[in-house]
């Protein structure tokens, strides 16, 4: 595959729009029913965008913003968008007024394109410190106020006018002169830490990083369906979901929601979905737990079954000495287990992509067993995002894979991960001293703590999240957190420990499992805050804790905790909008519970 094949993100689609012109590139529910545009459809209608932005003044390398929930419109307005030359600006939709009001002004978007009303009432709480926007423009349609004008997407569009020879001309004559060191995007980081900063990414940076993926990974041609339902405001679902599909002129699905993703899976059949680990987690836990209600002959042929496939992955995939007898033994286990189960995800899903947290290599490794292998990988919104990722050709679990082409990685005295690629960032826009913090002598600093074996990549923990305990400790929370949320009986878990004697851990039951024991052993309450604190229940969770601490080093066992009702969440602010632990916001949250457990030992 030719690195130059395409110059940019608007040239791809203008190319696959020609190959690929029948072919169902979008697929999406309107008023009840799945519709779906072509290539060619999908094109005329970035083209439609475009030629409205023309008319608003947009010029090349002006920031336009998104503020929606996954749609077909949010991938229309983003290639019309970059058709114009413009620079895409996503905001997550769960973000507030004031996250949204920074972004706005830092960035100087003009126009922004939002969902429906929801949206726009953010924005109006924020009219005044935002006097630089100029327009709404809705997918839905509703009344908007004189202070802040509202069109519709279709209007901006001109939808009845069908785009004439002269302004396709106009157009696509923007398109070449388009760079692949344009800025395509401008991305704000979650800010678990501090203020949020700029990521920008050139079209190079993303179309280097699908190509690889699609060369490396084998996983999509034209004849996939993704199912997209991560927010396409985060560049992993953007780049390896959305990007890489319309590039290998595939068909680009959306889900309903994220609470309706098993159903439209049945309905679409998708055969590719880019997942994040607390997807698989609960996936797994609800098999495991199906499988143990099971009688108990089919509850013997399940674990035969699981035992037999994970000497089948083995000896395929990692070993790659395959037995004419283990190859038969599996095809029995496949046809009687694994293919039913393979059914309830649509029948069709042959390949799941993982990213933005660790996963734990006992789930990656039964998602294997079952047929349906996930590539986990890793990578910054900083770097397009993939570095690495496991595959066919190289897996190995519990790492994050070997280096996609081109990307070098090496590890720094302290242990850090820094890597050099052509899927690099431009730099933080405006920000010249944070680009020259994280850009050292060629070299970015992902602020990941890790090591390499024999070529995969291994990540131990964020650099700025690892607790150094009194004792002087240095210990990484995730891996502990990950063997508590294995636990049946654990939904979430949060460690903590900084310049303390020893680990505490908030952890959040499953709720569910938790009542089922409540009425098994007769267990009276008024409340779940009551239930919770239950001689009963509190006896369980320290038994469960001592089984985790056993495989665990001394001075990396949680020694007290506390039992939350009510699950960490993005409303909430616990959790990033990639769902990863705000930690600064929770520790500050549950302060005084956290700190009640070191009382004792400060007397």
């Amino acid at each position: 595959m030719n690195s130059a094949k395409f110059q940019s993100i608007p040239d791809m689609l203008r190319s696959n729009a020609g190959e690929f012109s029948n072919r169902l590139a979008l697929k999406y529910r309107k008023q009840g029913t799945f519709v779906t545009l072509t290539y060619a459809a999908f094109y005329e209608r970035v083209l439609m965008v475009s030629r409205g932005l023309a008319k608003m003044g947009i010029k090349p390398g002006d920031r336009i913003a998104i503020l929606s929930e996954n749609r077909a419109g949010w991938v229309i307005a983003d290639m019309g968008i970059l058709c114009a030359g413009g620079v895409t600006v996503p905001i997550y939709p769960t973000n507030t007024p004031e996250q949204i009001q920074h972004m706005i002004n830092h960035s100087g978007a003009r126009i922004i394109f939002v969902s429906g009303k929801y949206q726009y009432t953010k924005l109006l709480k924020i009219r005044d410190a935002i006097p630089g926007l100029e327009l709404v423009v809705s997918f839905e349609r509703f009344l908007g106020e004189p202070s802040l004008p509202v069109t519709t997407f279709y209007q901006l569009s001109e939808i009845d006018s069908a785009i004439t020879p002269d302004e396709k001309k106009h157009i696509e004559a923007g398109i070449d002169r388009i760079e692949p060191g344009d800025v395509l995007t401008l991305i704000y980081t979650s800010g678990t830490t501090g203020v949020p900063k700029g990521v920008m990414l050139s079209h190079g940076n993303i179309l280097i990083n699908t190509e690889y993926l699609t060369k490396q990974s084998k996983a999509i041609t034209k004849d996939d369906t993704l199912l997209s339902f991560l927010p396409l405001s985060h560049i992993l679902e953007r780049t390896a979901g959305y990007y890489m599909t319309i590039r290998n002129g595939a068909l680009l699905a959306f889900a309903d929601s994220i609470e309706k993703v098993a159903e439209n899976m049945t309905e679409i059949r998708p055969t590719v979905m880019v997942c994040v680990p607390r997807l698989f987690e609960k996936i797994y836990h609800r098999i495991f737990e199906n499988a143990h209600q099971m009688p108990a002959i089919k509850r013997a042929l399940f674990h035969w079954g699981v035992d037999i496939g994970k000497k089948y992955v083995a000896a395929t995939y990692i070993h790659k000495q395959p037995s004419a007898s283990l190859n038969f033994k599996y095809s029995i286990a496949n046809r009687l287990i694994f293919s039913k189960i393979r059914a309830k995800f649509g029948g069709n899903m042959k390949v799941f992509c993982s990213g933005g947290a660790p996963l734990d290599k006992t789930i990656n490794e039964f998602f294997w067993i079952l047929g349906i292998p996930i590539f986990e990988g890793y990578g910054l919104t900083e770097t397009s995002p993939a570095l690495c990722f496991n595959n066919f050709e190289h897996i190995r679990f519990g790492s994050v894979g070997v280096a996609l082409d081109q990307t070098e990685f090496k590890i720094a005295e302290d242990g850090e991960i820094l890597v050099k690629g052509p899927q690099i960032m431009l730099g933080y826009y405006e920000d010249p001293g944070a680009t020259a913090d994280a850009i050292q002598d060629g070299w970015f600093k992902t602020g990941d703590i890790g090591h390499i074996e024999d070529g995969f990549v291994f990540i131990t923990d964020r650099k700025k999240e690892l607790i150094v305990t009194a004792g002087g400790k240095n210990i990484a929370p995730q891996p502990i957190e990950n063997a508590l949320k294995m636990d049946k009986y654990v939904s979430s878990a949060f460690v903590y420990g900084d310049s303390k004697p020893y680990l505490t851990a908030l952890i959040v039951p499953n709720l569910e499992r938790l009542l089922e024991l409540a009425k098994e052993k007769h267990i009276h309450y008024y409340e779940l805050d009551d239930l919770v604190m239950h001689e009963p229940i509190q006896k369980l969770f320290e038994q469960r804790l001592a089984e985790i601490n056993s495989h665990l080093a001394p001075y990396e066992t949680i020694k007290k905790f506390v039992l939350l009702v009510h699950d960490f969440s993005i409303e909430g602010g616990e959790l990033t909008p990639t769902l990863k632990l705000r930690r600064k916001i929770i520790y500050e949250k549950y302060k005084h519970r956290i700190e009640d457990l070191y009382v004792e030992h400060s007397n």
